[in-house]
């Protein structure tokens, strides 16, 4: 399916953050077969870009998160666009990781680091599974951002500066209007 026929299908949400996730992941050249952690599943969007890209992604969320943010139905909108079967779903806290150290070339903590509970370990577990010369991706709202968000959900938390958590690393950072990408580097 063309890119502009998923933006008509998944809507005016899904388009714009498409646009500010799909430059990033171009600029990336991540290899094809590269390994892909998307934490913080959402609505999918972060998955469904990686996939509209032919990447293979694992994404999850805490299996005990009853938040409005967590368990929207990203699967029916994967199956729309044909690219659930790049995608698998795991349960999974972000500041206990269940997977091996360096495993990932990529993570991506799209709008969900400001709903962490803490921040800090799941940054520290982040670099433990990201592979040498790996990325960690988190693309958080701007305070334009957080205001916008906050007249449609007045209970939003604020966003989270990732710098504060990863001290030691490389980051390159991409400002926009609704949201700031932080790329760090292992």
């Amino acid at each position: 399916m063309e890119v502009e026929e998923v933006k008509k299908v998944l809507g005016i949400e899904f388009s714009f953050m498409y646009d500010v996730i799909n430059p990033i992941l171009q600029d990336l050249k991540l290899d094809k077969d590269a390994k892909i952690l998307d934490i913080g599943t959402g609505k999918g969007r972060m998955s469904i870009t990686l996939a509209l890209n032919n990447y293979r992604v694992l994404t999850g969320e805490p299996e005990n998160d009853n938040s409005e943010y967590a368990k929207q139905d990203w699967l029916n909108d994967a199956k729309k666009v044909k690219v659930d079967q790049l995608i698998t779903f795991k349960p999974f806290n972000a500041e206990n990781l269940p997977f091996e150290d360096n495993y990932f070339d990529a993570i991506f903590i799209m709008g969900a680091l400001h709903h962490i509970e803490n921040p800090a370990t799941a940054f520290k577990e982040c670099v433990r599974v990201a592979k040498k010369r790996g990325y960690i991706c988190a693309i958080e709202p701007t305070h334009k951002g957080i205001k916008i968000i906050r007249k449609k959900i007045p209970t939003h938390p604020a966003a989270e500066d990732p710098r504060n958590y990863i001290k030691d690393l490389p980051v390159e950072i991409k400002k926009g209007f609704m949201f700031d990408v932080f790329i760090f580097k292992k």
